[in-house]
């Protein structure tokens, strides 16, 4: 397979860190990683981190961008893929919503690579009519929704809004970088 532009996308859950283990998998795949983190994922896993992982910089704000054509735009541009892991329901709402408030949300709305969000948050959560809802407007638009699993959730409820497994993730990303090269 030949190496991919991927984004990792970060958003502010407590699963964030386990970004790190797909960010190093993927780089170790020989792809190019960019992770976008949202301000709130700085919370749980830091830019260093990725950018030590991946070796290259990570974007969480819009104003950290340098002059001429923004960072999330070229970004955007070039995704061969687009992985949102871990997606909240905070990012999956601004997405079906068109809402653009920082760097991660602008890009979902610029790129047109295969676009896949592993959703993790409390089952409440995932479970409310509001929440249901943005995920069958995202996937009528396309995307393509990696979990989440059942388990133990870090809140202390047990049910589904676990991050899938890593591995589980990476299957499908690699199978999707696989299929998409065929097709080319």
């Amino acid at each position: 397979m030949s190496r991919k532009r991927i984004i990792l996308g970060v958003s502010g859950s407590i699963a964030a860190y386990r970004s790190a283990d797909i960010a190093s998998a993927l780089t170790k795949d020989g792809h190019d990683v960019h992770a976008v983190l949202t301000p709130a994922a700085v919370d749980f896993v830091t830019p260093l981190t990725l950018q030590t992982l991946t070796r290259n910089r990570v974007t969480v704000h819009l104003n950290d961008e340098p002059a001429g054509i923004p960072l999330h735009i070229e970004l955007a541009d070039k995704a061969d893929l687009v992985l949102v892991a871990p997606a909240t329901a905070n990012i999956m709402a601004q997405h079906a919503l068109g809402l653009a408030p920082n760097a991660l949300t602008a890009l979902l709305l610029a790129t047109r690579a295969p676009l896949f969000f592993a959703p993790a948050m409390n089952g409440n959560m995932w479970l409310h009519p509001a929440t249901q809802q943005h995920v069958a407007t995202l996937k009528s638009r396309g995307v393509q929704f990696i979990g989440p699993e059942e388990g133990t959730l870090a809140c202390g409820y047990e049910g589904i809004g676990r991050l899938w497994k890593v591995d589980g993730i990476l299957e499908i990303v690699r199978a999707n970088l696989i299929s998409s090269t065929i097709k080319k």
